[in-house]
């Protein structure tokens, strides 16, 4: 099967700490917010401790016009994603060889922070030595889900094509959605959670000799992936676009939607693959926040202990939807699996949906 051969990151330049994030908020939404302080426990609560972002905190606390955004976003976007890039395809820790771009078949660029045509793939490309036939495919709008779907379209690429390299690359820059007039709970609550995230994921076709290209003795394959979409959620999750930019939309019910509703999905999944949540070794999960893993864990019946890289990725980077859990699985793969052990990826985004991918360690 289609296997994940390496993972890497490039972190954005600013490092922001919690109790900055939080002294910000105060600064900024004291008037909006009559009981502030209450609600900057979201801050405390959230067990992130700093994140990364791509300007300096006090570039937020001016007003910026929806384009001076996204052409920040494009600016950073181009660069980090190259590095990031770069980053996958020379990671010894992962790879026996560098993997020369010109080997690359398709990329698949996820993001649904910022907007660019061409594509920021197609930007990336004249930067890069890729050949001017890699095929590209843009995805935009699956917010946190995003990462996981990547890499679940990467695997029905490579399940036609199995001979293919592929990238998959997701750039999200949450703090440039930042609306400082919003005096919503929803942007407060997104303050306190989100962050910037670029990671890039190699996938190779079963074609490809991948026991020759791993430098660890055991490597993911991907077994299977399913995709669900809840009904009547349009406004769970997502953004409200006007004429500032993108305003968030955060639902206090996701939580208990997750509760409710992910276990179903997960039990059937796993039943079509004749499998069991106690055949899981590798839990993969988006960190969406603190009360989505706790919904996690009292959900699926899993012990906390599963979460521990998840928990990790969110109090050392935050939220950065869709890269996340690219950044979980990076983690994941250097600790390395047993040949034989299973693991579950699963991300939550709008729609209101689900994206969940079986993994096998292969040697």
């Amino acid at each position: 099967m289609p296997s994940i051969l390496s993972v890497a990151e490039a972190i954005p330049p600013y490092k922001i700490k919690q109790e900055q994030a939080m002294n910000f908020a105060r600064e900024l939404f004291s008037e909006g917010f009559k009981d502030i302080e209450r609600l900057l426990k979201a801050f405390q609560n959230g067990q992130i401790e700093k994140r990364h972002i791509v300007k300096g905190i006090d570039w937020f606390k001016e007003d910026r016009s929806f384009a001076e955004k996204n052409n920040a976003y494009i600016e950073s976007a181009v660069s980090l994603g190259k590095q990031a890039i770069i980053n996958c395809l020379t990671n010894r820790t992962f790879l026996n060889r560098e993997i020369d771009c010109s080997e690359i078949d398709a990329i698949f660029y996820i993001s649904t922070t910022g907007m660019a045509t061409p594509s920021i793939e197609a930007r990336i490309m004249n930067q890069l030595p890729f050949r001017e036939h890699t095929k590209r495919i843009p995805i935009w709008g699956l917010g946190c889900a995003g990462g996981a779907a990547g890499l679940s379209r990467a695997f029905e690429y490579c399940q036609a094509y199995p001979d293919a390299k592929v990238l998959v690359l997701s750039v999200e820059l949450c703090s440039l959605t930042f609306q400082r007039n919003d005096f919503s709970k929803s942007n407060l609550i997104g303050t306190s959670l989100f962050a910037d995230g670029v990671s890039c994921a190699l996938i190779c076709g079963n074609h490809v000799n991948s026991r020759l290209l791993s430098a660890k003795s055991t490597f993911p394959e991907i077994i299977s992936t399913q995709s669900t979409l809840m009904p009547d959620s349009i406004d769970v999750m997502g953004w409200d676009i006007r004429d500032q930019g993108l305003f968030v939309v955060f639902s206090r019910d996701i939580p208990l939607i997750i509760e409710d509703w992910l276990k179903p999905n997960v039990s059937k999944f796993l039943t079509e693959n004749e499998l069991e949540l106690n055949d899981i070794d590798h839990f993969i999960a988006h960190p969406g926040g603190k009360k989505v893993i706790d919904a996690y864990i009292k959900s699926l019946n899993i012990p906390a202990a599963m979460t521990d890289i998840s928990l990790e990725v969110l109090k050392n980077y935050g939220n950065m939807s869709s890269a996340t859990i690219l950044y979980v699985l990076k983690r994941v793969m250097e600790l390395g699996g047993e040949a034989g052990a299973y693991g579950l990826c699963t991300a939550l985004g709008p729609g209101f949906s689900s994206e969940l991918l079986l993994l096998k360690w292969g040697e």
